[in-house]
Parts: structure tokens; C-alpha cells; sequence
């Protein structure tokens, strides 16, 4: 084997290892925004993502960590754009279900073109650990681009949803477990605003934030849900690139008695085809 490929495994083997070893979360459970900071210079049909982290150690019993993040984009010549995402977090401890959460999006948009346009959304979700059985939520935004350059840019949304949801604690990933709850089912419309900004912070360096403040459309509106969502990406080349995730939520206008605050720390490999 070529010495050059060899000396390039070593100094990858430490950011392999840390992909696979390193992994805590706790999903925000709420809209999310695909990564937009790829150029648009050439047209595609299809492009798509997939990052992924496991981990397995022996503990009292066998300790299992696994997430999974895929996003499909199919791009129409009318430069508008298909984007399909999901994710899911799963955590086992022998047969025990300690962390099953994730979510399913479709949405229509825009493809980086137009300074207004629409943004319609649908997406299911579950976080057992919290009690959400399920959500499901279909919406619009008015999308607007602030900012669109070859290292940086801005979009603002603003829009409503309507969001159908059953909290169940008694399902056995529950970790706030009280023999007083019972099932709740809620349903609303909320006022959905949001920031998303890309920087690319060097030749081979990307960093994606978004920022969420979903208001209730009832006597509730003055305690907002916020969420703050983050990638940094690493390439490695063309295809793979090394992936740092962080998220959080704060929400005090819960339907169980939950912490009010998550966050969610992942690392992982972002496979591009």
C-alpha cells in the first residue's frame, strides 16, 4: 500500500474514533432545516445525505447508542426544490429502550433563488424519553433571503402550524414516571418564526445555525418554545465529512411535568451522494 495512504489512515484513525464513540443526545423534537449551504452553480435532479453514529460497551448489560440522519433534496427546473428528512436516536440497555426519538419531514420551498417565497412543511415526530407518543404538524412560512454569498448567508421565516399531539407517560421509555399522569391530547395552531444563517469559516470548514420561536395562538402566546439548532461539518473529501451537532430547546408550556430545557450534543460521519 502507498505510504501516502497509509500516513492519511493514521491521521484519520483519532477523528474515526471519536465519530464512533462519542455520542449523547436528547432530541429537540421540533421543526428542523435542511443544511442549505450547498453552492447551486451546476443543476442536479438529486442529491442526498446520510450521517450516522453507533456505539456499543458492555456494561452490567450490552449499552447501545445509534443515530441516523438522512436528507434527500430532488431539485425541479423552476428552481424550487423537494427536501426529504429524517432522523432517529435509539439507546438500549440490553432489552431496555432507554432513548427511541426521532421525526419524518417533507417540505416545498425555494432553492436559494428568490428573495420572497413559500415554504410548506408536514412532519410526524415521537421522543419517548419525554412522553411525546406523537406529533404531527403541517405548515407555511413567507421565506426571505437576506443574505446569499459564496461563504455566507441569511434567511428569515414566518408562517403558522397547526400541531395534533398524544403525550403518553406510560410508555416504557418514560423517564419522568408518576403514577398521578394520565394520556393528553393537544392540539393548536402556532405562530412559527424563524432565522437560519451558513458560514463557511474555511476552505474545508462549514458551520449551519437556526434559530426557532413557535408561539401558541391561545392565552399561552407569551410562553414561546425557543430552539437553537447547529452543525459544524469537517470534509474529509468529496463524499464524507466529519459532523458536530448541537441543539437545545427551552419550553416552560409543556402538557407533562418535563425539564423545561434539553439539549442535544452528536458527532457523527455526513456521507454526500
Amino acid at each position: 500500500m502507498n505510504k501516502n495512504v497509509i500516513n492519511l489512515m493514521v491521521k484519520l484513525m483519532p477523528c474515526f474514533l471519536l465519530c464512533i464513540g462519542i455520542n449523547t443526545f436528547c432530541n429537540a423534537q421540533v421543526l428542523n432545516i435542511d443544511r442549505e449551504n450547498e453552492t447551486d452553480t451546476v443543476f442536479h435532479k438529486f442529491r442526498a445525505f446520510c450521517t450516522f453514529s453507533f456505539s456499543n460497551q458492555k456494561q452490567r448489560k450490552n449499552l447501545i447508542d445509534f443515530t441516523n440522519t438522512n436528507e434527500a433534496d430532488y431539485f425541479l427546473k423552476n428552481n424550487y426544490i423537494f427536501i426529504f428528512l429524517n432522523q432517529t436516536d435509539l439507546a438500549f440497555n440490553g432489552p431496555i429502550v432507554n432513548e427511541n426519538n426521532g421525526f419524518f419531514q417533507v417540505r416545498f420551498r425555494d432553492n436559494d433563488k428568490r428573495k420572497v417565497s413559500p415554504d410548506v412543511f408536514t412532519q410526524y415526530q415521537w421522543n419517548g424519553i419525554q412522553g411525546m407518543e406523537y406529533r404531527a404538524l403541517a405548515g407555511i412560512n413567507a421565506r426571505f433571503k437576506w443574505l446569499e454569498k459564496s461563504k455566507s448567508d441569511l434567511y428569515t421565516c414566518i408562517g403558522v402550524f397547526y400541531e395534533n399531539e398524544k403525550w403518553n407517560p406510560f410508555l416504557g421509555s418514560f423517564a419522568y414516571k408518576q403514577d398521578s399522569l394520565s394520556l393528553v391530547y393537544r392540539s393548536m395552531l402556532r405562530l412559527n418564526v424563524t432565522a437560519k444563517f451558513a458560514l463557511k469559516l474555511g476552505k474545508s470548514i462549514d458551520y449551519v445555525g437556526s434559530s426557532y420561536l413557535q408561539f401558541p395562538l391561545n392565552n399561552n402566546f407569551t410562553n414561546p418554545r425557543w430552539v437553537f439548532d447547529s452543525n459544524l461539518y469537517f470534509a474529509i473529501n468529496k463524499y464524507l465529512s466529519f459532523k458536530i451537532h448541537f441543539d437545545s430547546n427551552f419550553d416552560n408550556y409543556r402538557p407533562l411535568p418535563i425539564d423545561n430545557y434539553y439539549y442535544s450534543l452528536t458527532t457523527g460521519i455526513q456521507i454526500k451522494i
